[in-house]
């Protein structure tokens, strides 16, 4: 026996597990993307990845490298949640590099160089000068634009069911 939805309760049991979907694929991939910035970034002296250890270590001791990885993706999929929203949601979907890439800066100012910071009595990382400051913002932007390049199809699906 099987329950039929009319068309209005059906996108709307549809759209969140949708953005859900998207987050995950959108998500994953960007991480993915930003991945070889690190050893690039450390062998150039620069500080890269700093808090995921931190943030890991609040729940597991010692957490290894396939553990960081994880967590990682994770984080990156939650991520773009919020962002994949906009896109869908706001005129960002016809701009969606832009929009990326500003999401990316901004996640990276509220997030990375204020709460985590504060969170763990850390210095901030304009306190610390531009070596600190640039790989991450970088590559945030880079996640952010990410984000917007490949969920195109679906900002394109639920603007139009919107």
């Amino acid at each position: 026996m099987s329950i039929h939805l009319p068309s209005p309760l059906l996108e709307l049991h549809m759209k969140p597990l949708a953005l859900l979907i998207e987050s995950i694929r959108s998500g994953t991939i960007a991480s993915l993307v930003i991945v070889p910035l690190s050893p690039l970034f450390k062998a150039a002296g620069l500080r890269i990845g700093h808090y995921g250890p931190k943030f890991a270590a609040l729940f597991f001791d010692d957490p290894q490298p396939w553990l960081l990885f994880i967590q990682h993706l994770v984080i990156g999929c939650v991520s773009a949640l919020p962002l994949l929203v906009i896109l869908a949601r706001a005129g960002a979907g016809r701009q969606p590099l832009l929009a990326g890439a500003a999401y990316g800066a901004a996640y990276y100012v509220v997030i990375n160089s204020l709460a985590l910071p504060i969170y763990f009595g850390d210095p901030l990382p304009w306190q610390l000068g531009a070596a600190t400051v640039l790989p991450s913002l970088f590559g945030h932007i880079i996640f952010g634009a990410s984000i917007g390049l490949t969920s195109k199809r679906f900002v394109t699906a639920a603007r139009e069911v919107a």
